[in-house]
């Protein structure tokens, strides 16, 4: 007598390892960093292509290419000397590739760190998506949670705070990684920079760091804390709750992309002089004291940071690092619940295929005993 089908199907489900309609917490995570890093990649890429007339103008702005009065007309008509569509001449499939893998790495960089020192450490990631809609934690909140575990220590608090700073300076130090040498290509040209790399005759791993490295890590982590840390929090803490929308979250990041561009602007401009300082005599090693004092010597602070280099770094990063909080939590959580089922979907139909395989060989295997017990 057969069993109810009913019944069959609770029995496979109570033998399975879980239900075939859900993932394993850890791959769901995982699935959820590679979409969100895969979005960011792509997000990154389309607007820094889109904005490399820009992009070229804050580059002029922050070397020694330019000098005294009307530096801002001096880098637009450097940026346009070989015409409207020079800018992107200089642009190459590499570089396409280093902006995706440049926001992507970084992207995955910060959640994979932000995640891995959380748990390790006993602290909450920093808040994401719709978390930063809720209201603040009161102080109720917070004395409930004192309750039920020692958050309000001040090793919990240290923990937080080392969480907080590693994060950042590891996803911006590997965002540098991947980028720097494209940054530099484009700033040269192709032909330029590959000459300067014959004469350096760097070892393969300083060539694929690039030169100016320091500079461009240094500025990478700045923004970096900008956009993954400053805004999200200070946003969820401190903005009225009654004016939290997807809106009122992209102009805050662009405020305070603002205010990090003020200080990530000193780096751009040592970059800057940095490469012009290795670029001299066909190319050589750069020494950042003398980059430094050369620059002081010269222009004073003016070197470094002035209201011109800092709109001009503004026009260049905020579309783009100044939307990325937006985009990263109003944006892509709209597509995880379709990526999610996606991926229960194709684990589904992978467990019925092994199950149907495995079946259709235990009958195989059945029928080759059956036919030798009768031979």
């Amino acid at each position: 007598m057969q069993p109810p089908q009913e019944e069959t199907n609770k029995d496979v489900e109570a033998t399975s390892p879980m239900p075939t309609n859900t993932l394993p917490p850890e791959l769901q995570d995982s699935i959820l960093v590679a979409y969100r890093s895969i979005g960011l990649g792509t997000f990154g890429a389309f607007m820094r292509f889109t904005g490399m007339p820009l992009e070229k103008i804050a580059l002029f702005m922050n070397s020694s290419q330019v000098s005294g009065r009307n530096q801002f007309a001096q880098s637009v008509k450097l940026t346009f000397a070989g015409g409207p569509l020079a800018p992107y001449r200089v642009v190459t499939s590499a570089s396409g590739m280093a902006w995706f893998f440049q926001y992507s790495v970084m992207g995955l960089a910060f959640q994979f760190v932000d995640h891995a020192l959380s748990k390790s450490l006993g602290v909450p990631p920093v808040c994401y998506g719709e978390q930063l809609m809720e209201p603040p934690p009161s102080k109720e909140d917070d004395r409930i949670a004192a309750s039920h575990g020692d958050t309000s220590s001040p090793s919990h608090q240290v923990k937080i705070m080392a969480k907080t700073l590693v994060a950042p300076i590891l996803a911006g130090s590997l965002e540098s990684i991947v980028a720097n040498r494209a940054e530099v290509q484009r700033y040269f040209g192709p032909a330029k920079f590959a000459s300067i790399e014959a004469k350096l005759g760097w070892n393969p791993i300083a060539r694929a760091f690039g030169p100016a490295f320091a500079a461009n890590a240094t500025r990478n982590i700045i923004m970096c804390n900008t956009s993954f840390i400053v805004t999200p929090l200070t946003y969820k803490l401190y903005y009225p709750q009654e004016k939290k929308t997807p809106a009122s979250l992209l102009w805050y990041g662009m405020g305070v992309n603002f205010a990090g561009n003020a200080v990530a602007i000193t780096q751009q401009a040592l970059w800057g002089r940095a490469l012009d300082y290795g670029a001299e005599n066909g190319g050589r090693s750069i020494n950042y004291s003398a980059v430094i004092r050369s620059s002081l010597k010269k222009e004073g602070m003016a070197a470094f940071i002035t209201l011109p280099k800092w709109f001009s770094r503004i026009l260049m990063n905020a579309p783009l690092q100044g939307s990325l909080p937006w985009f990263y939590n109003n944006v892509l959580p709209m597509g995880e619940g379709a990526v999610i089922n996606a991926a229960r979907l194709f684990a589904s139909s992978s467990s019925l295929n092994r199950r149907s395989t495995g079946f259709e060989s235990s009958e195989g295997n059945n029928g080759n005993q059956a036919r030798g017990a009768i031979s």
